[in-house]
């Protein structure tokens, strides 16, 4: 696995972007050996309150249209760290949106529709918005550009249904893929459950039953989310109808799909957006790394599941097979 490039001081013009204090607008970065590149926007503000969300969505400059689809983790029942309704209330009043979600392929309660259902109420999402589970009336099969692995992503057929996508994601850890960002929330998240396994799988299986006995190939599951990342991208108007946000609050190890998640042990940062995911999950990722560990704020073991499970390979190969940019720039919105 290739190693994260952790990013220093920036000297000169030939450094990559560092996040680890307030960031300094308009930081221009560069590739790894050196050579100039142009850099993602990312914008970021420290503030996470219902108008910040709505703030950062206005400043990335792209109106969500028509049917918009609000793409969310709706939590596992037992976890007090998915995104509250109340956050993102705002954001899906002002562009209309429905909340969707799939069914999940592990043992829980939102592995049927009906217990799916159950846990939706149970966090607040329904009555408050229009929620759609996308594979409760069945599957699409959506093409995939890398192909090494999965040869097309398996998706809840509703997606059709959507003009565009607000990829509203809460980075936070992750057991199997070390960290879930919009990557993660754009593969994992929009397959159906069969589309989940035919991920988890690296393209063994593409039915859930059975799959955990070949969940075995870790970097091709990897790489299979970045492909199938790409695959949602491309299926809205190849990225020009979809966006990304990603909230950095009630950080632990573990995913909003653990029932009962290791205790948050960094404090919340903010929320940055962009319309380049690979450039998003990254600068998250950076933030995390670069953080100096103090009393009540310790990104230390986030940083050892992260590394643990390879999971920055899937940055990686999202920008190998040509999703988006490893290299940004941080543009505060808190001005």
């Amino acid at each position: 696995m290739k190693k994260l490039f952790i990013p220093g001081m920036l000297i000169a013009m030939l450094a990559f972007v560092s996040c680890s204090q307030r960031p300094t607008k308009e930081l221009t970065s560069a590739s790894e050996d050196g050579s100039s590149k142009k850099a993602s926007v990312v914008y970021v503000t420290r503030q996470i309150t219902p108008s910040s969300l709505v703030k950062i969505y206005e400043a990335l400059g792209r109106k969500a249209k028509g049917r918009v689809a609000v793409k969310i983790s709706t939590g596992e029942s037992g976890n007090p760290n998915y995104l509250k309704p109340e956050l993102i209330k705002d954001l899906v009043e002002k562009v209309n949106g429905t909340i969707v979600e799939c069914n999940t392929a592990y043992g829980g309660k939102r592995n049927t529709f009906k217990e799916h259902w159950e846990t939706i109420r149970e966090h607040g999402f329904s009555p408050l918005f229009r929620v759609d589970l996308m594979d409760e009336e069945g599957e699409i099969k959506i093409p995939v550009k890398d192909t090494r692995h999965i040869k097309y992503d398996i998706v809840g057929s509703h997606i059709k249904n959507y003009d565009f996508m607000i990829n509203l994601a809460h980075f936070k850890g992750h057991p199997m893929g070390g960290l879930g960002g919009v990557l993660k929330n754009a593969s994992i998240g929009v397959a159906s459950a069969n589309g989940k396994a035919n991920i988890h799988t690296a393209g063994y299986q593409e039915v859930v039953e059975g799959m955990w006995g070949h969940v075995e190939n870790q970097d091709g599951f990897l790489e299979s989310m970045a492909a199938a990342a790409q695959a949602v991208h491309d299926y809205f108007d190849n990225g020009k109808k979809i966006l990304y946000i990603a909230v950095m609050n009630n950080m632990t190890v573990d995913c909003d799909c653990v029932a009962s998640p290791e205790p948050v042990k960094m404090k919340d940062y903010g929320i940055l957006a962009s319309l380049d995911p690979v450039a998003l999950d990254q600068a998250c990722v950076d933030i995390v790394f670069n953080m100096q560990p103090s009393e009540g704020n310790d990104n230390r073991p986030l940083v050892e599941r992260i590394n643990r499970q390879h999971g920055t390979l899937t940055i990686d190969h999202a920008a190998a097979i040509g999703l988006g940019s490893k290299q940004y720039k941080l543009v505060s919105i808190d001005r």
